[in-house]
């Protein structure tokens, strides 16, 4: 009975492992993309919700603006066009990661059907999520 349990395995060759590896560097990869992304999804809703509440405050009212570590007094008008301006590139770089994503997840598509293929329920390259 164990020489049918051999004979039903597949050989495993160097190649197929190199695909395995190729499979867990683009999860990871795929994983950072995810993460980056949701941190970007929320920082234009931050983006968002702030010239939202610029909008609200009355005329003449100098408002604090973050500038790297430190908090710069500029008037309403500034600080809305400096917003608007770091949203746009948040919402540029939101793009590029999901095209990025999904040339990643495209690269992971073709590794499964290839490693399922041939190895069957023998391999599991589902996420754990």
């Amino acid at each position: 009975m164990a020489s049918k349990k051999l004979k039903s395995k597949k050989d495993m060759t160097v190649a197929d492992q190199k695909k395995i590896n190729a499979f867990a560097n683009a999860n990871a990869v795929f994983q950072d993309l995810k993460e980056e992304i949701e941190t970007k999804k929320k920082e234009i809703q931050d983006l968002s919700d702030a010239c939202d509440d610029v909008l609200l405050l009355d005329d003449g009212v100098n408002v604090p603006y973050r500038l790297g570590e430190v908090f710069i007094s500029v008037d309403q008008d500034e600080a809305q066009a400096m917003m608007e301006g770091a949203k746009e590139t948040a919402e540029s770089r939101l793009t590029e990661l999901q095209s990025q994503m999904e040339g990643v997840q495209g690269t992971m598509t073709k590794l499964k059907v290839d490693l399922y293929g041939k190895f069957g329920d023998d391999i599991n390259l589902e996420s754990e999520e």
